[in-house]
């Protein structure tokens, strides 16, 4: 009697496959992740390197006026400043290449726009605190018109829509975020300065000046929209003396000495500082949760620094020390606290940020 033979057919699934699996979901999963964080990233985030190039240029002039502080320090900072600046240039350009519908709808927002003169102001600081590249050499002359060129144009936009186009008039579109304009131009100034080039550096002064006078007035009048600003976005307000601060750094470099005008512009920008300091309820509602504009507190401190350091060499008293010390240490501890604030909350730090693209624009209500 035979028993009919039966072929068994055995299926063997090795582990590899399902690593294959896992490293097709990974692959799939990098892009996902790369497209979340471009969409979430936006011209505010440059608040960041912001502060830390303005924190290199004072570290730069702390070290050649006081040659006990230690060097190390300015160029692990200007190092780390680079790195800083080069990965978000990087990361926004990915944005304009993948997202631009998104980057054309910053351009528009009222408040999303001035931030896009950032990048360049800190390029420009960037390039003034360099320890390496001299004021009168090609490469600074070059790299400068390459980094002031985008405020020259956006300017042209910005300033030349505010008493042409309908609906966006400054009386209807000024916030606090409107002088991030003025302090590009101010801030390029000084370049031009640097380099000797004074009637360039006089214009570009002039042209951030009278703006910062029309802004000024404008905002102070509480017109619509400076009262539709979003209550987390406050920090801004620091804004009002980081301009005759930058100003009055800006003057020094013309003028080559820090002269009446300059102590003006110096005293004006403490009056304002003291002013919003002695009103903390204004900022109270503002850092109950973290957010990217805290960083709006580092680099007007540090522009204030900056001038209390020339103040200090003109005036050579015990008041002018003092003050160069307070605001020389303040700026210091804020850049450090925000800093660890910063590393502390990343996992929220590139999160979309619904504060800014929730406020609506003043003509659309």
């Amino acid at each position: 009697m035979e028993i009919p033979s039966q072929e068994i057919h055995i299926k063997i699934d090795y582990p590899r496959s399902s690593s294959n699996k896992r490293k097709t979901n990974l692959a799939d999963a990098e892009p996902i992740v790369l497209m979340s964080v471009l969409s979430s990233l936006h011209a505010g985030y440059f608040r960041i390197s912001l502060s830390l190039c303005s924190q290199a240029l004072l570290w730069k002039i702390m070290v050649h006026l006081h040659s006990e502080l230690p060097s190390m320090a300015y160029y692990l900072l200007w190092y780390l400043a680079l790195a800083t600046q080069v990965s978000l240039c990087l990361l926004y350009a990915f944005k304009c290449i993948f997202l631009f519908d998104m980057v054309k709808e910053e351009f528009l927002h009222y408040i999303g726009v001035n931030y896009l003169y950032a990048p360049s102001i800190s390029c420009l600081l960037l390039l003034q605190s360099a320890p390496m590249i001299e004021p009168h050499s090609i490469l600074y002359q070059t790299l400068f018109w390459i980094f002031a060129v985008p405020v020259l144009t956006l300017d042209t936009k910005l300033y030349g829509q505010w008493f042409t186009t309908e609906k966006r008039f400054l009386s209807i579109m000024a916030n606090p975020a409107s002088q991030v304009s003025v302090i590009a131009n101010l801030v390029a100034a000084r370049g031009a300065a640097e380099m000797g080039w004074k009637e360039c550096a006089l214009c570009l002064f002039s042209l951030g000046m009278v703006h910062y006078l029309v802004i000024f007035v404008t905002l102070y009048q509480r017109l619509p929209g400076g009262n539709n600003f979003p209550t987390t976005l406050r920090p801004v307000f620091f804004l009002f003396f980081a301009a005759p601060a930058t100003a009055s750094l800006a003057w020094n470099s013309i003028c080559g000495t820090f002269d009446t005008i300059a102590k003006m512009l110096f005293f004006l920008s403490l009056f304002i500082f003291t002013s919003l300091v002695c009103r903390p309820n204004l900022l109270k509602k503002s850092i109950k949760r973290f957010n990217v504009a805290w960083w709006a507190y580092s680099f007007p401190i540090t522009f204030l620094a900056l001038d209390s350091v020339q103040y200090a060499q003109e005036v050579k008293d015990h008041v002018a020390s003092v003050l160069m010390f307070i605001f020389s240490s303040i700026s210091v501890l804020i850049f450090l606290g925000v800093m660890l604030l910063t590393a502390a909350n990343s996992k929220r730090l590139l999160r979309r940020d619904h504060v800014l693209w929730s406020a609506t624009c003043p003509k659309d209500k």
